[in-house]
């Protein structure tokens, strides 16, 4: 598979069919490329209960398997609160509702930068 934004592209494409496949709920993504050196998009979503947040993530990690993006990062998965799953492109947080809205990670990155406003 090839490098760079073309790949980063597709490989997001399949991150939300999967997500979409395993009923994950309020799914946003966000572009991050040139913002964070961690990856290009930073994918956000919820599961209803952990045991949906550790099959959302379960399901999500085969589908990469499968794709030959097998080498993913996985944090998380024991407790199904928020996991993490670090792609090298793409960043996906799995959360539990209220796990979500105590972080409010998506505010947090649309925000201006904070750099922009001490000068």
């Amino acid at each position: 598979m090839e490098r760079g934004a073309d790949a980063a592209a597709r490989a997001l494409e399949l991150v939300l069919a999967s997500l979409e496949d395993s009923k994950a709920e309020d799914i946003v993504s966000i572009n991050i490329a040139g913002k964070s050196a961690l990856g290009d998009y930073m994918v956000v979503v919820s599961g209803r209960s952990n045991r949906h947040v550790t099959a959302i993530s379960e399901h999500l990690m085969s589908d990469l398997k499968d794709e030959g993006l097998g080498s993913a990062r996985v944090e998380g998965l024991e407790t199904g609160d928020w996991v993490l799953i670090d792609t090298g492109d793409i960043i996906v947080h799995v959360f539990r509702p209220e796990i979500r809205e105590f972080y409010n990670i998506e505010k947090m990155w649309a925000a201006p930068d904070i750099e922009d406003r001490l000068h």
